[in-house]
């Protein structure tokens, strides 16, 4: 009787975490943390569970090749709901398809040159020594139904959504924005200041058209509230605080 090989496919810990190339812009990882905690709220109400997966400038392994990075695109951004935010107590090296089978939901990329690379739609049988475009990967292999390319220099963001088997470029709403509806959430870009950096930021709304906050933004609303009522209590008499259960003391 002959035995069967079982064919193991090699996981995360495995495959190289790394291209070896750099971050080409400053803003990059400044950027990602932005939209990460901002959106973190929403999906931490969305996933009560905790099972859902971000990555920032991570691999996405969706082939295997020789070598192995060769296999994988790392956008700069990327979310990928109902998966475990770590594999056996440890937090990814990478994405791997063959392992996950759940796709990202949206992709983000900050173009640092002309934008060609992350609008290149080579396919594999048109690819010199092996390379596939970017857009072609998300497109047509990791099949990603939201993919965003956010243009720094330009201050404005492209967004494609899956439809029919192929990217359609989402129309902005009156705002200017784009609905990510799984999420409930926009996409758009908003100019300000943020980590002394007076910007043009990507950034998210929710379906109303509100601004989601950072941690540390919605620390500073919190204060400012506290510090408005403290104003309008100093303006009440001792016998009308006493009835409210607050001493003079409370307001210093």
């Amino acid at each position: 009787m002959t035995s069967l090989t079982v064919l193991t496919l090699p996981d995360h810990t495995q495959l190289p975490e790394s291209d070896g190339t750099f971050v080409k812009n400053l803003q990059e990882h400044p950027q990602s943390i932005l939209i990460t905690d901002s959106i973190k709220p929403v999906l931490d109400k969305l996933h009560p569970d905790g099972q859902y997966c971000i990555g920032q400038d991570s691999g996405i392994y969706w082939r295997l090749t020789d070598p192995p990075e060769k296999g994988a695109e790392a956008p700069d951004w990327f979310y990928v709901g109902n998966v475990p935010p770590t594999l056996n107590g440890k937090m990814r090296r990478s994405y791997v398809l063959w392992k996950e089978y759940i796709a990202p939901l949206i992709v983000i990329e900050f173009v640092s040159g002309d934008g060609t690379e992350e609008r290149d739609k080579t396919p594999p049988s048109q690819g010199n020594d092996g390379k596939v475009g970017k857009f072609w990967v998300y497109e047509q292999a990791i099949r990603v139904p939201y993919y965003a390319i956010y243009e720094v220099t330009k201050a404005q963001v492209e967004v494609y959504h899956l439809l029919d088997n192929n990217y359609q470029l989402m129309t902005p709403n009156e705002r200017g924005h784009y609905p990510i509806k799984p999420l409930g959430v926009e996409l758009g870009i908003w100019e300000g200041l943020y980590q002394n950096a007076d910007l043009p930021w990507l950034r998210w709304w929710d379906k109303e058209g509100n601004l989601l906050l950072t941690g540390e933004e919605r620390a500073e609303v919190e204060k400012q509230k506290r510090e408005q009522l403290v104003e309008k209590l100093r303006f009440l008499s001792p016998e009308q605080l006493n009835a409210l259960g607050i001493s003079l003391e409370m307001l210093e």
